[in-house]
């Protein structure tokens, strides 16, 4: 069996090979009726573009929107790797991780 590589292990260009092929494959899932087979590809997706950004462009205390998501609203606690860890604001108040990659910042 083939071992892959870990998205922390890619470099920039097979990052942005596997974010492509996953985005295609969600396009068929999705046009397919397969909702289930779409939200994993997109948030794998995600996951793999969150490597292609740099975290210390997030702060800890900052309020960012979340990517595909209107009028939901994420305040960054802390980040550990490619998550930022926090609270949706008018959430359940639960602690929850995000890949940064779905983080927007506020237009001031």
């Amino acid at each position: 069996m083939i071992q892959e590589k870990r998205y922390s292990e890619m470099t920039e260009y097979e990052l942005k090979q596997e974010i492509a092929r996953l985005k295609e494959k969600a396009r068929k899932a999705e046009q397919l009726g397969m909702v289930n087979e779409f939200a994993v590809l997109e948030r794998k997706a995600a996951m793999a573009q969150a490597y292609l950004l740099d975290p210390n462009d997030f702060q800890p205390g900052e309020i960012y929107a979340i990517e595909g998501d209107p009028g939901s609203y994420f305040k960054v606690e802390y980040l550990n790797g490619v998550f930022a860890w926090g609270y949706r604001l008018n959430g359940d108040g639960q602690e929850e991780g995000l890949p940064i990659s779905l983080l927007k910042k506020l237009n001031k």
